[in-house]
């Protein structure tokens, strides 16, 4: 037995299920795994949608009990949603990249099988990253929860009226605020909602969480940066059809009253990358970092 197959013996396969044409990269991959002697697991929506026969399958919630390594082929919302089922097992993912800008999606669809050749025989860095776990406290009804990966937002709804809410850090007020939302964000949803309203880049290394205000009535109300280890309490004194959204995809929503208590996950989320893994590389290559616009090209009036 190979050392890379003693090291991950079973694999599970995670596709972007909606995406045109995923059904051929992923039969590629998993043809790839097997010819290498590593056992192939399907998640069950993936099974489901693109059908590769001969592969069995399990729910994305059951996935971890049965595998030792996790591959994604997609973009980064199908990284942040199996990412959040995973984790309590400690399975490590790695991301092939079938969206767009593919911040954890790092490996080019076109580079599938010569970089994952290298990382299966050992060649790869690994990095854990900080999951958030989101609390919904409601006078009326029984707490909700979920976690992010990127970030916990609390947002105005679609009547464009501003919300108003108040920030406490481990029990201490910090501030009320006016303004379309509040981001809670780990630093790798710093690239992701968070940068758009504003946020710091912060390197996923550092034990940080992030408080990005969302177009605040008052321009004092800056971002601010904390360590991890604290809680953070966000309650929603006023807005009307507010909501809690946590990596955009779990979504809750919120009445006037309504408390939600951010604090660090017991888990985290481990990402493999190739051994030339740069972050800041790849952040320049996807941020456009140092690259003339076209209309200022030579050439282009």
């Amino acid at each position: 037995m190979s050392a890379s197959v003693q090291a991950f013996p079973t694999i599970a396969l995670i596709g972007r299920h909606a995406s045109p044409g995923i059904a051929e990269p992923l039969s590629r991959l998993a043809a790839f795994l097997v010819a290498r002697g590593h056992e192939v697991l399907l998640e069950a929506e993936t099974a489901q949608f693109t059908p590769l026969p001969g592969y069995p399958s399990a729910p994305a919630a059951e996935l971890g009990r049965h595998v030792t390594l996790a591959i994604v082929v997609g973009g980064d919302g199908t990284m942040l949603w199996i990412a959040r089922q995973i984790a309590p097992f400690d399975v490590p993912l790695i991301g092939i990249n079938q969206g767009r800008l593919g911040f954890l999606t790092d490996i080019a669809l076109s580079d599938m099988e010569t970089a994952l050749g290298a990382m299966l025989s050992g060649g790869y860095v690994e990095e854990t990253r900080t999951l958030l776990e989101a609390t919904l406290t409601r006078a009326a009804a029984a707490d909700s929860q979920a976690f992010a990966l990127n970030e916990v937002a609390v947002n105005r709804g679609a009547l464009g009226v501003m919300i108003d809410c108040a920030v406490a850090i481990d029990g201490r007020f910090v501030y009320a605020m006016r303004a379309d939302g509040l981001i809670v964000a780990t630093p790798t949803g710093s690239t992701a909602y968070a940068l758009s309203a504003q946020g710091p880049i912060v390197d996923p290394a550092v034990a940080a969480i992030l408080l990005v205000p969302v177009a605040p009535h008052a321009l004092t109300n800056r971002p601010l940066v904390v360590r991890d280890s604290v809680v953070v309490e966000v309650s929603l004194l006023r807005g009307k059809d507010a909501s809690l959204h946590c990596d955009g995809q779990a979504n809750f929503p919120l009445s006037e009253g309504d408390r939600v208590v951010v604090r660090r996950a017991k888990h985290r989320v481990r990402l493999l990358h190739p051994h030339d893994h740069d972050h800041f590389a790849m952040l320049r290559r996807k941020l456009h970092w140092g690259e003339t616009p076209e209309r200022l090209r030579p050439g282009n009036a």
